[in-house]
């Protein structure tokens, strides 16, 4: 064998050796502290959760690992943050459902919610249910469609605030129904359900953990639940699709990305770990304590479901009309 062609021989062995080395996650990985972006105000479910990630990685990894609440915009300004940040793995977003559903409210972002960002674990999920004060005369959800089309505009449905994914569901629900229930936002739902309880308003988009102990005690009652099948925690009550409505499938959720052009061997590592922190008991049982349904998804299963839920929400936007302000 020449110089040359054993020489040769050597490159090309490399050059196909190279997929399975990159394919090898990297011992160096972490190499500095990494930094989970939550673009909501400290205190909230989603920042609870993020720290509760947070110093489970930091422990599993022997590396410092921060929540850096990057607060404002419906949480444009967090994701934004991240999606120009160094393409290494030590900046993520950690987020909910909102920044699939931006881009239909919003039309002027800086990013690309799908494009700009390596989808790394869907989280976990939260379940809710269009809910009744006992006074309304209806049963179930064909029977409250009847009584709002005789009575139009005499009852009210609440939500946790413009452009919240509550508010996108009732609207969708007016809409499919076609029903006039006029819409009262609320900065939350402890607010919303203060009203509820005093009479103020009738009907409301509400999580089941936190509509649980008001429908158990008979002062809600659960009409439909959203999501693809029935709640866990609410197994009595049929979803939208079973009661003939398409498009209030999609589940809200919390998620972690990555800027997209991490390496994937970086993206699977941080899924990995992830999951492996959601799989604890212990853990499961503090995000079921927050009303959140633990999922820890691998980096390509949420892919497909951030794909399919910001193509389901743009629809359902759309057919609403809400928008925000640019």
């Amino acid at each position: 064998m020449t110089r040359l062609s054993s020489t040769l021989g050597i490159a090309l062995a490399a050059l196909f050796a190279l997929p399975a080395a990159a394919q090898q996650p990297p011992a160096d990985y972490p190499s500095q502290p990494v930094t989970l972006v939550v673009p909501f105000p400290a205190g909230g479910i989603t920042d609870n959760i993020a720290r509760l990630v947070a110093q489970e990685l930091g422990t599993a990894w022997g590396k410092p690992v921060v929540v850096d609440n990057r607060v404002g915009a419906s949480g444009t300004i967090g994701a934004a943050a991240v999606a120009r940040a160094p393409k290494d793995g030590h900046t993520a977003l950690f987020t909910i459902t909102t920044h699939v559903q931006m881009p239909a409210l919003q039309r002027k972002l800086s990013y690309d919610a799908v494009k700009d960002f390596a989808a790394v674990s869907q989280i976990g999920i939260s379940t809710s249910a269009l809910v009744v004060t006992p006074d309304v005369p209806a049963k179930t959800l064909a029977e409250l469609v009847t009584l709002l089309k005789a009575e139009p505009g005499k009852y009210s449905y609440g939500s946790t605030g413009v452009a919240t994914t509550s508010h996108i569901y009732g609207e969708l629900f007016k809409k499919e129904a076609g029903v006039d229930m006029p819409h009262v936002p609320y900065k939350g739902a402890a607010p919303m359900v203060t009203d509820l309880l005093g009479g103020h308003i009738r009907v409301a988009v509400l999580d089941t953990g936190t509509a649980l102990p008001y429908l158990q005690s008979g002062k809600l009652r659960a009409l439909a639940a959203l999501g693809t099948q029935r709640s866990a925690t609410l197994p009595q009550v049929p979803t939208f699709q079973q009661a003939g409505y398409a498009g209030f499938e999609p589940y809200a959720w919390i998620a972690l990305f990555l800027p997209a052009g991490t390496p994937q061997p970086r993206v699977d590592k941080m899924s990995k770990a992830v999951a492996a922190i959601i799989a604890k008991p212990e853990v499961q049982k503090k995000m079921r304590d927050m009303n959140i349904e633990p999922v820890g998804s691998t980096a390509a299963e949420f892919a497909v479901v951030l794909r399919q839920d910001a193509d389901t929400w743009k629809r359902v936007i759309d057919k609403t009309g809400i928008r925000l302000e640019d």
